[in-house]
Protein backbone atom coordinates (compact mmCIF):
# COMPACT_ATOMS: atom_id res chain seq x y z
CA UNK A 1 0.00 0.00 0.00
CA UNK A 2 1.13 3.20 -0.96
CA UNK A 3 2.43 5.68 1.94
CA UNK A 4 1.28 9.20 2.58
CA UNK A 5 3.16 12.23 4.39
CA UNK A 6 2.91 12.29 7.91
CA UNK A 7 0.32 15.52 8.52
CA UNK A 8 2.86 18.00 9.89
CA UNK A 9 0.46 21.22 10.32
CA UNK A 10 -0.01 20.96 14.16
CA UNK A 11 4.20 21.29 14.96
CA UNK A 12 5.04 19.78 17.90
CA UNK A 13 5.62 21.24 20.77
CA UNK A 14 8.91 19.78 21.89
CA UNK A 15 10.56 19.49 18.33
CA UNK A 16 12.28 21.64 16.76
CA UNK A 17 11.01 22.97 13.14
CA UNK A 18 13.71 22.44 10.29
CA UNK A 19 13.04 26.22 9.04
CA UNK A 20 13.82 27.37 11.79
CA UNK A 21 16.96 25.96 12.44
CA UNK A 22 18.63 25.44 8.89
CA UNK A 23 19.38 28.05 6.52
CA UNK A 24 16.60 27.89 3.41
CA UNK A 25 19.40 29.79 0.94
CA UNK A 26 21.99 26.48 1.31
CA UNK A 27 22.43 24.83 -1.96
CA UNK A 28 21.29 21.65 -0.78
CA UNK A 29 17.67 23.36 0.78
CA UNK A 30 17.55 24.60 -2.81
CA UNK A 31 17.76 22.09 -4.26
CA UNK A 32 15.00 20.36 -2.43
CA UNK A 33 12.77 23.28 -3.07
CA UNK A 34 13.35 22.69 -7.19
CA UNK A 35 12.86 19.29 -7.54
CA UNK A 36 9.50 18.71 -8.78
CA UNK A 37 8.80 15.84 -6.15
CA UNK A 38 5.11 15.21 -7.61
CA UNK A 39 6.77 13.78 -10.87
CA UNK A 40 8.03 10.72 -8.70
CA UNK A 41 4.88 9.94 -6.75
CA UNK A 42 2.84 9.54 -10.67
CA UNK A 43 5.11 7.76 -11.70
CA UNK A 44 5.65 5.37 -8.57
CA UNK A 45 2.22 5.10 -7.43
CA UNK A 46 1.04 2.28 -10.12
CA UNK A 47 3.71 0.53 -8.43
CA UNK A 48 2.18 -0.08 -4.82
CA UNK A 49 -1.06 -2.17 -4.43
CA UNK A 50 -4.04 -0.63 -2.41
CA UNK A 51 -4.52 -2.79 0.06
CA UNK A 52 -1.84 -3.69 3.28
CA UNK A 53 0.29 -2.12 5.57
CA UNK A 54 1.62 1.48 4.13
CA UNK A 55 4.81 1.92 2.99
CA UNK A 56 6.96 4.47 3.54
CA UNK A 57 6.53 7.87 1.78
CA UNK A 58 7.60 8.09 -2.12
CA UNK A 59 9.45 11.37 -1.60
CA UNK A 60 11.82 9.63 1.75
CA UNK A 61 12.76 6.72 -0.50
CA UNK A 62 13.77 8.68 -3.29
CA UNK A 63 15.10 11.30 -1.56
CA UNK A 64 17.57 9.10 0.44
CA UNK A 65 18.46 7.05 -3.07
CA UNK A 66 19.57 10.67 -4.34
CA UNK A 67 21.51 11.14 -1.60
CA UNK A 68 23.34 7.98 -1.21
CA UNK A 69 24.36 8.21 -4.10
CA UNK A 70 25.20 12.52 -4.12
CA UNK A 71 27.56 11.66 -0.74
CA UNK A 72 28.88 8.59 -2.22
CA UNK A 73 27.16 6.33 1.20
CA UNK A 74 25.63 3.01 1.88
CA UNK A 75 21.65 2.31 2.84
CA UNK A 76 23.23 1.90 6.33
CA UNK A 77 25.40 5.01 6.36
CA UNK A 78 22.76 7.06 5.02
CA UNK A 79 20.52 6.04 7.49
CA UNK A 80 23.04 7.41 10.08
CA UNK A 81 23.85 10.23 8.20
CA UNK A 82 20.23 11.31 7.80
CA UNK A 83 19.32 11.59 11.69
CA UNK A 84 22.34 13.82 12.52
CA UNK A 85 21.91 16.11 9.46
CA UNK A 86 18.88 18.41 9.07
CA UNK A 87 19.73 18.94 5.56
CA UNK A 88 18.71 15.37 4.81
CA UNK A 89 15.73 15.78 7.01
CA UNK A 90 14.50 18.85 5.04
CA UNK A 91 15.55 17.08 1.52
CA UNK A 92 13.14 14.21 2.37
CA UNK A 93 10.34 16.66 3.09
CA UNK A 94 10.62 16.86 6.98
CA UNK A 95 9.17 19.62 8.67
CA UNK A 96 10.24 18.91 11.86
CA UNK A 97 13.91 17.51 13.04
CA UNK A 98 13.39 13.50 13.49
CA UNK A 99 15.68 11.70 16.10
CA UNK A 100 14.76 8.48 14.91
CA UNK A 101 15.72 6.43 11.51
CA UNK A 102 13.00 7.12 8.94
CA UNK A 103 13.06 3.43 7.72
CA UNK A 104 15.27 0.22 7.81
CA UNK A 105 18.04 0.28 5.48
CA UNK A 106 16.65 -3.16 3.76
CA UNK A 107 13.75 -1.01 2.58
CA UNK A 108 16.15 0.95 0.72
CA UNK A 109 16.82 -2.65 -0.71
CA UNK A 110 13.18 -3.23 -1.18
CA UNK A 111 11.98 0.01 -2.99
CA UNK A 112 14.62 -0.65 -5.37
CA UNK A 113 13.34 -3.51 -6.08
CA UNK A 114 9.81 -2.46 -6.45
CA UNK A 115 11.22 0.39 -8.63
CA UNK A 116 13.07 -1.82 -10.60
CA UNK A 117 14.92 -1.30 -14.44
CA UNK A 118 12.07 -0.08 -15.87
CA UNK A 119 11.16 3.09 -13.33
CA UNK A 120 14.43 4.07 -12.36
CA UNK A 121 15.04 5.91 -15.47
CA UNK A 122 12.66 8.78 -14.24
CA UNK A 123 15.33 9.90 -11.49
CA UNK A 124 17.60 10.24 -14.44
CA UNK A 125 14.93 11.71 -16.23
CA UNK A 126 14.08 14.77 -13.67
CA UNK A 127 17.94 15.54 -13.07
CA UNK A 128 18.17 16.32 -17.04
CA UNK A 129 14.62 18.37 -16.98
CA UNK A 130 16.58 20.75 -14.10
CA UNK A 131 19.29 21.58 -16.45
CA UNK A 132 19.88 24.76 -18.42
CA UNK A 133 18.19 25.46 -21.46
CA UNK A 134 21.42 25.82 -23.27
CA UNK A 135 22.45 22.21 -22.49
CA UNK A 136 23.23 21.05 -25.89
CA UNK A 137 21.03 17.79 -26.22
CA UNK A 138 21.00 17.06 -30.47
CA UNK A 139 24.72 16.86 -30.75
CA UNK A 140 25.90 14.64 -27.87
CA UNK A 141 29.39 12.61 -27.03
CA UNK A 142 28.79 8.71 -26.59
CA UNK A 143 31.72 6.49 -24.61
CA UNK A 144 31.46 2.94 -23.10
CA UNK A 145 33.14 1.96 -19.68
CA UNK A 146 32.98 -0.85 -17.30
CA UNK A 147 30.98 -0.89 -13.94
CA UNK A 148 32.60 -3.55 -11.93
CA UNK A 149 31.32 -6.15 -9.51
CA UNK A 150 31.62 -6.86 -6.03
CA UNK A 151 33.77 -9.69 -6.80
CA UNK A 152 37.26 -11.20 -5.97
CA UNK A 153 39.61 -12.17 -9.04
CA UNK A 154 37.98 -15.23 -10.26
CA UNK A 155 40.36 -18.50 -10.02
CA UNK A 156 39.57 -22.22 -10.84
CA UNK A 157 40.52 -23.28 -7.58
CA UNK A 158 38.68 -20.44 -5.89
CA UNK A 159 35.52 -21.42 -8.15
CA UNK A 160 35.94 -25.19 -7.11
CA UNK A 161 36.53 -24.93 -3.91
CA UNK A 162 32.68 -22.33 -3.54
CA UNK A 163 31.50 -25.14 -5.17
CA UNK A 164 31.78 -27.64 -2.86
CA UNK A 165 31.02 -25.34 -0.15
CA UNK A 166 27.55 -25.03 -1.56
CA UNK A 167 27.01 -28.99 -2.48
CA UNK A 168 27.73 -29.30 1.52
CA UNK A 169 25.27 -26.17 2.58
CA UNK A 170 22.48 -27.79 -0.01
CA UNK A 171 22.75 -31.39 1.45
CA UNK A 172 22.45 -29.87 5.37
CA UNK A 173 19.13 -27.88 4.34
CA UNK A 174 17.36 -30.74 2.60
CA UNK A 175 19.45 -33.44 5.34
CA UNK A 176 21.10 -35.78 2.67
CA UNK A 177 23.74 -37.80 4.19
CA UNK A 178 26.74 -37.40 1.72
CA UNK A 179 29.37 -40.51 1.67
CA UNK A 180 32.15 -37.92 2.27
CA UNK A 181 32.23 -34.17 3.49
CA UNK A 182 35.94 -33.66 1.89
CA UNK A 183 36.35 -30.78 4.48
CA UNK A 184 39.75 -32.23 5.37
CA UNK A 185 40.46 -33.16 2.21
CA UNK A 186 39.89 -29.53 0.63
CA UNK A 187 42.19 -27.83 3.46
CA UNK A 188 45.17 -30.02 2.51
CA UNK A 189 44.75 -29.22 -1.15
CA UNK A 190 44.47 -25.52 -0.73
CA UNK A 191 46.95 -24.88 1.06
CA UNK A 192 49.39 -26.96 -2.07
CA UNK A 193 47.82 -24.07 -4.33
CA UNK A 194 50.04 -21.67 -2.29
CA UNK A 195 53.06 -23.38 -4.10
CA UNK A 196 51.92 -23.43 -7.86
CA UNK A 197 54.52 -21.19 -8.98
CA UNK A 198 57.21 -22.81 -7.78
CA UNK A 199 59.15 -25.49 -9.92
CA UNK A 200 59.93 -28.05 -7.31
CA UNK A 201 55.53 -27.94 -6.35
CA UNK A 202 54.25 -26.84 -9.49
CA UNK A 203 53.43 -30.66 -9.97
CA UNK A 204 52.01 -30.99 -6.29
CA UNK A 205 49.53 -27.94 -7.34
CA UNK A 206 48.29 -29.20 -10.65
CA UNK A 207 47.21 -32.38 -9.45
CA UNK A 208 45.67 -31.18 -6.35
CA UNK A 209 43.75 -28.57 -8.40
CA UNK A 210 42.58 -31.53 -10.97
CA UNK A 211 41.62 -33.64 -7.25
CA UNK A 212 39.37 -30.41 -6.24
CA UNK A 213 37.70 -30.60 -9.70
CA UNK A 214 37.00 -34.39 -9.17
CA UNK A 215 35.47 -33.76 -6.06
CA UNK A 216 32.99 -30.95 -6.76
CA UNK A 217 31.79 -33.18 -9.66
CA UNK A 218 31.38 -35.85 -7.46
CA UNK A 219 29.61 -34.05 -4.86
CA UNK A 220 27.25 -32.23 -7.33
CA UNK A 221 26.11 -35.98 -9.00
CA UNK A 222 25.53 -37.21 -5.28
CA UNK A 223 23.23 -34.92 -4.93
CA UNK A 224 21.44 -35.30 -8.39
CA UNK A 225 20.89 -38.76 -7.53
CA UNK A 226 19.84 -38.30 -3.86
CA UNK A 227 17.38 -35.25 -3.67
CA UNK A 228 13.77 -36.12 -3.88
CA UNK A 229 11.72 -35.49 -7.23
CA UNK A 230 9.86 -32.67 -5.80
CA UNK A 231 13.25 -30.82 -4.60
CA UNK A 232 15.09 -31.75 -7.89
CA UNK A 233 13.29 -28.64 -9.43
CA UNK A 234 14.44 -26.19 -7.19
CA UNK A 235 17.90 -27.00 -7.26
CA UNK A 236 18.04 -27.36 -10.97
CA UNK A 237 19.45 -24.00 -12.01
CA UNK A 238 22.14 -24.30 -9.07
CA UNK A 239 23.22 -27.28 -10.18
CA UNK A 240 23.56 -26.82 -13.62
CA UNK A 241 25.48 -23.18 -12.89
CA UNK A 242 27.51 -25.76 -10.59
CA UNK A 243 28.39 -28.16 -13.77
CA UNK A 244 29.59 -24.71 -15.83
CA UNK A 245 31.78 -23.36 -13.29
CA UNK A 246 33.87 -26.49 -12.34
CA UNK A 247 34.24 -27.69 -15.94
CA UNK A 248 34.50 -24.63 -18.08
CA UNK A 249 37.57 -24.27 -20.14
CA UNK A 250 40.06 -21.55 -21.15
CA UNK A 251 38.59 -20.95 -24.91
CA UNK A 252 34.96 -21.02 -23.65
CA UNK A 253 32.00 -18.51 -24.26
CA UNK A 254 30.19 -17.13 -21.34
CA UNK A 255 31.89 -18.70 -18.55
CA UNK A 256 30.88 -17.89 -15.08
CA UNK A 257 32.79 -16.08 -13.14
CA UNK A 258 31.22 -15.86 -9.59
CA UNK A 259 28.57 -17.98 -7.94
CA UNK A 260 26.66 -15.32 -6.77
CA UNK A 261 26.88 -13.26 -9.75
CA UNK A 262 26.52 -15.21 -12.76
CA UNK A 263 26.11 -12.49 -15.65
CA UNK A 264 29.52 -10.73 -14.40
CA UNK A 265 31.44 -10.48 -17.64
CA UNK A 266 34.92 -10.45 -17.94
CA UNK A 267 36.03 -7.33 -20.26
CA UNK A 268 39.32 -5.67 -21.26
CA UNK A 269 39.50 -2.24 -22.03
CA UNK A 270 42.89 -2.07 -23.29
CA UNK A 271 44.24 -0.40 -19.59
CA UNK A 272 48.26 -0.54 -18.64
CA UNK A 273 47.04 -0.87 -15.06
CA UNK A 274 44.07 -3.92 -15.44
CA UNK A 275 44.42 -6.04 -17.74
CA UNK A 276 40.89 -7.44 -17.25
CA UNK A 277 37.32 -6.05 -15.43
CA UNK A 278 34.87 -8.08 -13.89
CA UNK A 279 31.23 -6.20 -14.61
CA UNK A 280 29.08 -5.48 -17.08
CA UNK A 281 29.79 -2.54 -20.16
CA UNK A 282 27.69 0.90 -19.79
CA UNK A 283 27.48 3.12 -22.16
CA UNK A 284 27.41 7.41 -21.03
CA UNK A 285 26.33 9.90 -23.12
CA UNK A 286 26.79 13.43 -22.33
CA UNK A 287 25.86 16.54 -23.96
CA UNK A 288 28.24 18.16 -25.78
CA UNK A 289 28.08 21.18 -23.44
CA UNK A 290 27.53 21.98 -20.21
CA UNK A 291 28.86 18.06 -19.19
CA UNK A 292 25.30 17.39 -18.42
CA UNK A 293 24.56 13.36 -18.57
CA UNK A 294 21.67 12.34 -20.76
CA UNK A 295 21.22 9.06 -21.01
CA UNK A 296 23.04 5.39 -19.97
CA UNK A 297 22.85 1.91 -21.10
CA UNK A 298 23.74 -1.14 -19.61
CA UNK A 299 24.62 -4.34 -21.46
CA UNK A 300 24.78 -7.99 -20.40
CA UNK A 301 28.25 -9.87 -22.07
CA UNK A 302 30.75 -7.77 -24.17
CA UNK A 303 29.10 -6.53 -26.93
CA UNK A 304 31.27 -4.43 -29.42
CA UNK A 305 31.16 -1.21 -28.83
CA UNK A 306 29.18 -0.01 -31.99
CA UNK A 307 26.80 -2.69 -31.16
CA UNK A 308 25.78 -0.41 -28.28
CA UNK A 309 24.89 2.45 -30.27
CA UNK A 310 21.37 2.07 -30.96
CA UNK A 311 19.98 1.07 -27.40
CA UNK A 312 22.47 4.07 -26.13
CA UNK A 313 20.48 6.82 -28.70
CA UNK A 314 17.16 5.18 -28.22
CA UNK A 315 17.47 5.45 -24.19
CA UNK A 316 19.06 8.86 -24.49
CA UNK A 317 16.20 9.79 -26.50
CA UNK A 318 13.28 8.51 -24.59
CA UNK A 319 14.92 10.33 -21.53
CA UNK A 320 15.27 14.09 -23.28
CA UNK A 321 12.31 13.67 -25.83
CA UNK A 322 14.68 15.27 -28.16
CA UNK A 323 16.10 13.39 -31.40
CA UNK A 324 19.61 13.35 -31.58
CA UNK A 325 21.57 14.48 -34.29
CA UNK A 326 25.09 14.14 -33.98
CA UNK A 327 26.95 11.89 -31.53
CA UNK A 328 30.51 11.86 -31.48
CA UNK A 329 32.56 8.98 -30.76
CA UNK A 330 35.83 7.62 -30.48
CA UNK A 331 37.96 5.13 -33.01
CA UNK A 332 36.18 2.26 -30.45
CA UNK A 333 33.50 2.66 -32.47
CA UNK A 334 34.76 2.43 -36.26
CA UNK A 335 32.70 0.94 -38.58
CA UNK A 336 29.46 2.73 -37.94
CA UNK A 337 28.51 5.97 -40.15
CA UNK A 338 24.74 6.30 -39.45
CA UNK A 339 22.55 4.58 -36.40
CA UNK A 340 18.83 5.11 -36.58
CA UNK A 341 19.06 8.35 -38.22
CA UNK A 342 21.86 9.64 -36.17
CA UNK A 343 24.82 10.65 -37.92
CA UNK A 344 28.24 8.77 -36.24
CA UNK A 345 31.26 10.99 -36.23
CA UNK A 346 35.01 9.50 -35.16
CA UNK A 347 38.31 10.94 -35.53
CA UNK A 348 39.85 9.51 -39.07
CA UNK A 349 42.63 11.02 -41.72
CA UNK A 350 41.25 14.23 -42.58
CA UNK A 351 41.21 15.52 -46.43
CA UNK A 352 40.37 19.21 -45.44
CA UNK A 353 42.35 22.12 -44.93
CA UNK A 354 42.88 25.19 -42.94
CA UNK A 355 39.77 25.98 -40.75
CA UNK A 356 37.79 23.49 -41.52
CA UNK A 357 40.86 20.69 -40.63
CA UNK A 358 40.83 23.10 -36.99
CA UNK A 359 36.83 22.81 -36.70
CA UNK A 360 37.19 18.93 -37.06
CA UNK A 361 40.11 18.85 -34.21
CA UNK A 362 38.01 20.83 -32.16
CA UNK A 363 35.14 18.86 -32.38
CA UNK A 364 37.40 15.66 -31.55
CA UNK A 365 39.18 17.41 -28.88
CA UNK A 366 35.85 18.37 -26.91
CA UNK A 367 34.87 14.46 -27.44
CA UNK A 368 37.90 13.88 -24.50
CA UNK A 369 35.65 15.67 -21.91
CA UNK A 370 33.81 12.56 -21.25
CA UNK A 371 36.59 10.54 -19.67
CA UNK A 372 37.01 12.86 -16.47
CA UNK A 373 32.93 12.70 -15.90
CA UNK A 374 33.36 8.75 -15.98
CA UNK A 375 36.39 9.00 -13.67
CA UNK A 376 33.60 11.30 -11.31
CA UNK A 377 30.81 9.12 -11.96
CA UNK A 378 32.90 5.95 -10.65
CA UNK A 379 35.09 7.58 -7.64
CA UNK A 380 32.23 10.34 -6.26
CA UNK A 381 29.07 8.47 -6.95
CA UNK A 382 29.58 4.99 -6.44
CA UNK A 383 30.47 3.12 -10.47
CA UNK A 384 33.40 2.52 -9.16
CA UNK A 385 32.27 -1.23 -7.42
CA UNK A 386 28.75 -1.93 -8.06
CA UNK A 387 27.19 -4.20 -4.54
CA UNK A 388 23.54 -4.52 -5.93
CA UNK A 389 22.71 -7.76 -7.34
CA UNK A 390 22.39 -8.96 -10.75
CA UNK A 391 21.36 -7.16 -13.79
CA UNK A 392 18.51 -4.99 -12.33
CA UNK A 393 21.40 -3.83 -9.89
CA UNK A 394 24.08 -3.16 -12.82
CA UNK A 395 20.94 -0.88 -14.57
CA UNK A 396 19.45 0.71 -11.24
CA UNK A 397 23.47 1.91 -9.64
CA UNK A 398 24.10 3.21 -13.45
CA UNK A 399 21.31 5.31 -13.79
CA UNK A 400 21.32 6.88 -9.97
CA UNK A 401 24.91 7.51 -10.55
CA UNK A 402 24.49 9.82 -13.28
CA UNK A 403 21.57 11.12 -11.68
CA UNK A 404 23.47 12.26 -8.73
CA UNK A 405 26.32 14.03 -11.11
CA UNK A 406 23.34 16.04 -12.87
CA UNK A 407 22.06 16.88 -9.26
CA UNK A 408 25.71 17.47 -8.44
CA UNK A 409 26.32 20.43 -11.42
CA UNK A 410 22.76 21.85 -10.42
CA UNK A 411 23.93 22.10 -6.12
CA UNK A 412 28.03 23.49 -7.57
CA UNK A 413 25.59 26.13 -10.00
CA UNK A 414 23.97 27.08 -6.28
CA UNK A 415 27.09 26.83 -4.23
CA UNK A 416 28.21 29.43 -6.34
CA UNK A 417 25.27 32.08 -6.17
CA UNK A 418 25.27 31.14 -2.03
CA UNK A 419 28.90 32.31 -2.07
CA UNK A 420 28.32 35.24 -4.19
CA UNK A 421 25.89 36.67 -1.79
CA UNK A 422 27.36 35.75 1.48
CA UNK A 423 30.60 37.80 -0.05
CA UNK A 424 28.69 40.75 -1.00
CA UNK A 425 26.86 41.03 2.23
CA UNK A 426 30.03 40.27 3.93
CA UNK A 427 31.59 43.15 2.52
CA UNK A 428 28.77 45.33 2.28
CA UNK A 429 29.08 45.36 6.31
CA UNK A 430 32.67 45.88 6.70
CA UNK A 431 31.86 49.05 4.22
CA UNK A 432 29.27 50.10 6.21
CA UNK A 433 31.50 50.03 9.80
CA UNK A 434 34.72 51.90 8.24
CA UNK A 435 31.59 54.65 6.47
CA UNK A 436 30.37 54.62 10.66
CA UNK A 437 34.09 54.77 12.07
CA UNK A 438 35.04 57.31 9.84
Amino acid sequence: MKGTNPNQNQLNLFKPILKQIINLDYPLAQLADQIPWIEFEKEYTELYSHTGRPAKPIRLMVSLLILKQLHNLGDETVIAQWIQNPYFQYFSGEKEFQWKAPCDPSDLVHFRNRVGDNHINKILEVSVKMQDDKVDKENVIIDTTVQEKNITFPTDVKMRVKVIGKCRKIAKAEGIHLRQSYKRTVKELVLLQRFSRSKKQSKKAERAKKKLKTIANRLIRELEVKLPENRKEIYSEDLALFKQAVNQKLQDQNKVYSLHEPDTSCIAKGKADKKYEFGSKISITVSKTKNVVLGVATFKGNPHDSQTLSKALANTQDITGIPIKVAVVDRGYQGKRMVDGVEIRYPKPQKAVGYQKQKIKKQFRRRAAIEPIISHLKHDFKMLRNYLKGHQGDIINSVLACAALNFKRILRNLEKNFLYWLNFIRYAFQNLKLILSS
